[in-house]
């Protein structure tokens, strides 16, 4: 439910965006107010993009962090699945760590962004699916 309310969010803020933009290139404005109000609208979605993006990160990597405690608690009982999601959650926040900064310096592009956003919001569910499990099975074996 929230990945299907986050894509309909970003669909929206898209579209949003794009009207915007068309409202203001159709508008009787000098090329200077014209070009400002480009870059403030540009700069504002490239903040709220890295704000997502850090809070993904945050969330991607507390998981992370449940994860390695919950892997260690099974020690001898090695899960391979397990490392295998926490492999691909740790390549997704390190890309979503490289995002931000190239969106912090202006340099991201859109194609990297939106696959950065989708590897993250695949570890986060993964990870999340496979948490929520785990603590099931536990108890439902006690």
């Amino acid at each position: 439910m929230k990945k299907k309310t986050e894509k309909i969010a970003i669909g929206t803020a898209v579209a949003a965006a794009v009207g915007y933009l068309a409202g203001i290139l159709t508008a009787p404005k000098t090329g200077k107010s014209l070009r400002k109000t480009i870059h403030n609208t540009a700069s504002k979605t490239r903040s709220e993009t890295e704000r997502k993006l850090k809070s993904m990160h945050s969330e991607v990597n507390d998981l992370i962090v449940t994860g390695n405690e919950t892997r260690d608690k099974l020690q001898d009982k090695t899960d391979e699945k397990l490392a295998a999601l926490l492999v691909t959650a740790n390549t997704a926040k390190d890309k979503a760590r490289e995002m931000i900064s190239a969106l912090h310096e202006g340099g991201a592009a859109d194609e990297e962004l939106q696959v950065a956003i989708n590897d993250v919001n695949k570890a986060i569910d993964h990870l999340k699916k496979y948490l929520t499990n785990d603590t099931k099975t536990k108890k439902t074996s006690k």
